[in-house]
């Protein structure tokens, strides 16, 4: 019954982790430029927004990384 939760886990927060990572503006702005984060970036606001998102996609890949080796130590 856990392993399933584990499962579950691992599979929302991995697409819950691609997408946080594609939100990232990179060199090229990526995906966060589509939804107006270059319009913002002068702003003084758009510094917060990004640690933020860089607290969640840390937060994120921690949920993950504890999923994968719950799931690794359940299944040996």
């Amino acid at each position: 019954m856990f392993t399933w939760a584990f499962i579950i886990i691992e599979a929302v927060s991995a697409v819950a982790l691609i997408f946080l990572v594609l939100l990232h503006s990179g060199r090229g702005g990526g995906i966060s430029d589509l939804m107006g984060g270059s319009l913002g970036a002068t702003a003084a606001g758009s510094t917060v927004v990004e640690k933020n998102l860089d607290r969640i996609t840390v937060a994120m890949a921690l949920v993950f990384t504890f999923a994968t080796l719950t799931l690794d130590l359940r299944l040996q």
